[in-house]
């Protein structure tokens, strides 16, 4: 038995390096357990799938091709004209790359400053808050602490009418390794991911097609912004097939043939490179010993209560591994929640305010309820909203599309919800997200001074727009 700490975590993701560093900086004797490996040198990898080939690679390669298609489409009607603009893929993965180790060796450096052992190898939960830490060389370690946090996310779902083949049908990891602009690229899966990725690709030249089985595009999110949004997308160029289920894929020299049924009936798409796109699993596999004490729910997620404690004494699970939505940000509030409860504070996560982005062009982002929640739930709303056509400073950015939307109880005028597509939508939702967190009404922001001009001046006409005072949009007639 090696050295006891207070906490030990399992995995260096954006819910557990978090959970290490803010225990750490409570007075706790820490460790993280991570057996992310790079292929180089053969060492430990800090931050998880978010840093390394989730969230930070794939907004690299998003913010590089933006600039690209904004150079190659827009810069010539606002006066700016290049010649021979040209797509180096080669550089885009060494940006790409240089990010990524910018940011993992910062995680290192922040363990260093605050205390925090790494140990490098696969952690797996035995009984009484034991962990075995299983090196390289197959050499098993058992540790003793007196609390486990397990935050080892999740994984791309894979499907059986679509096998993976390295460099062809690749899943969200594969996709951000292309060597070369593919001409036709297809889809399966139009969420988050799915999008964004498909973004990627369609504004560097390629001919995008993306096939959903759901019949509803982006369901989860307020149906007003996910019509505008689709809007949008089809100007782009993405062909998105609602209604359309993949049955089989083949593969013949550098092509593949999709299989999928939609309305009309039995279909088929080619492509040169295939992205599976359905979602994420939680990852367990080899984690929890059989008396562990922890246990899965019918899904693969790991049962918590509302703080987030497992059925056994001592032991923690945050972020992708637990219920509730994939995201990163709501993995390290969970884990900076964890490590000061175990430290003997009282925080609680506040669900309602998670927000959720999409980061294609314009971003889409929200937080709260939708229209379709509220009226399912029978609840009195009232709406404002305010397009980006009609904000300065989105003009002036050649950036107006999209809106922002505001939704506050009829009674109360609190805001339930908050929803944006549009321009640095990702930004904006922060300030309905305050709003929420200190239950603010509608008429909290419509009394608000904004800067002029800026994009957050959407927001202010949204507030005053939900009881018809918005000023530089007509209102709607009032009934008499």
């Amino acid at each position: 038995m090696s050295d006891k700490y207070d906490v030990i975590i399992i995995g260096a993701g954006p819910g557990g390096y978090v959970a290490a560093i803010k225990a750490a900086q409570l007075g706790l004797k820490t460790a993280c357990v991570e057996s992310w490996t790079s292929e180089e040198d053969g060492k430990q990898v800090l931050g998880g799938t978010c840093l390394n080939v989730g969230c930070i690679p794939s907004k690299a390669l998003l913010e590089i091709s933006h600039k690209y298609e904004e150079a190659n489409l827009h810069f010539a009607e606002q006066g700016l004209e290049i010649n021979d603009l040209k797509v180096n893929v080669g550089k885009m993965m060494e940006r790409k790359l240089s990010v990524v180790k910018q940011l993992t060796g910062g995680i290192a450096g922040l363990f260093k400053a605050n205390g925090v052992k790494s140990l490098h190898g696969h952690g797996r939960l035995l009984a009484n808050r034991q962990v075995e830490v299983t090196d390289q060389n197959d050499k098993k370690t058992v540790y003793e602490a007196d609390n486990v946090i397990i935050a080892t996310g999740s994984d791309p779902i894979e499907i059986p009418p679509a096998p993976l083949k390295k460099g062809m049908i690749v899943d969200s990891e594969g996709a951000l390794e292309f060597d070369e602009v593919p001409k036709r690229v297809g889809v399966i899966g139009a969420g988050i991911i799915g999008l964004e990725l498909g973004s990627v690709w369609n504004r560097l030249g390629s001919e995008v097609t993306m096939l959903e089985a759901l019949d509803t595009f982006l369901p989860a999110v307020d149906q007003q912004i996910a019509k505008e949004t689709l809007k949008h997308f089809k100007k782009q160029g993405l062909n998105i097939e609602l209604k359309s289920r993949v049955t089989g894929t083949s593969i013949e020299g550098d092509e593949i043939t999709v299989k999928y049924e939609d309305a009309k009936g039995q279909q088929e798409l080619k492509v040169d490179k295939l992205i599976v796109a359905v979602g994420r699993r939680p990852h367990t596999k080899n984690l929890l010993a059989e008396d562990s004490g922890v246990k899965l729910d019918e899904r693969g997620f790991i049962f918590v209560d509302d703080i987030c404690k497992t059925e056994a004494p001592g032991v923690w699970a945050v972020g992708d591994v637990v219920r509730g939505p994939m995201l990163a940000h709501k993995a390290s509030e969970e884990g900076i929640m964890v490590a000061e409860r175990i430290a003997g504070h009282k925080p609680q996560v506040n669900y309602d305010c998670i927000p959720n982005v999409i980061y294609t062009h314009p971003e889409v982002a929200w937080v709260g309820k939708t229209e379709e929640e509220l009226k399912s739930e029978g609840e009195a709303y009232n709406v404002g909203t305010f397009p980006f056509a009609a904000n300065g400073r989105a003009l002036a950015a050649n950036s107006a599309a999209g809106m922002v939307k505001i939704i506050a109880d009829a009674k109360t005028d609190r805001i339930l919800g908050f929803h944006v597509v549009g321009p640095q939508g990702s930004e904006l939702v922060a300030q309905g997200v305050i709003a929420m967190e200190f239950g603010s009404s509608s008429e909290d922001l419509a009394l608000t001074c904004f800067a002029h001009p800026t994009l957050s001046e959407s927001v202010h006409e949204a507030a005053l727009g939900v009881h018809d005072g918005a000023v530089h949009i007509a209102n709607k007639k009032k009934k008499k």
